[in-house]
């Protein structure tokens, strides 16, 4: 059996990281992919995935990465069952098992008085 996710997006914002009681660090992001196809009126839709990164790699997207960046993710899917309402649900979202560094957004800087 196989469960696995490779993707690669943009951040749609700036990573957090939330220690739990035990003392594990997590950041929860969302990273727009767009799909390689148009839609019916022409125009690429994009998908906003939910992905959950643990410990080191957390820490380390946080230090670095920031809104805009470009990252590649490499993880699996989980879904998790709830009740709510007395009305089961389940959601999808990837939990990062490697998260590369693509690119950064490029930050503009002030032209040099002369």
């Amino acid at each position: 059996m196989l469960n696995q996710v490779v993707m690669v997006g943009r951040l749609t914002k700036d990573p957090e990281v939330i220690e739990t009681e035990n003392g594990n660090k997590v950041s929860n992001i969302a990273i727009a992919v767009p799909r390689s196809f148009k839609n019916e009126e022409g125009v690429y839709e994009t998908d906003f995935i939910e992905v959950t990164m643990w410990n080191g790699i957390a820490e380390n997207t946080a230090a670095y990465c920031h809104k805009g960046d470009i990252v590649g993710v490499k993880g699996r899917i989980q879904v998790d069952n709830y009740e709510k309402d007395g009305e089961k649900k389940s959601v999808q979202k990837v939990i990062a098992e490697k998260l590369t560094f693509l690119s950064s957004k490029a930050k503009s800087e002030p032209e040099p008085a002369l």
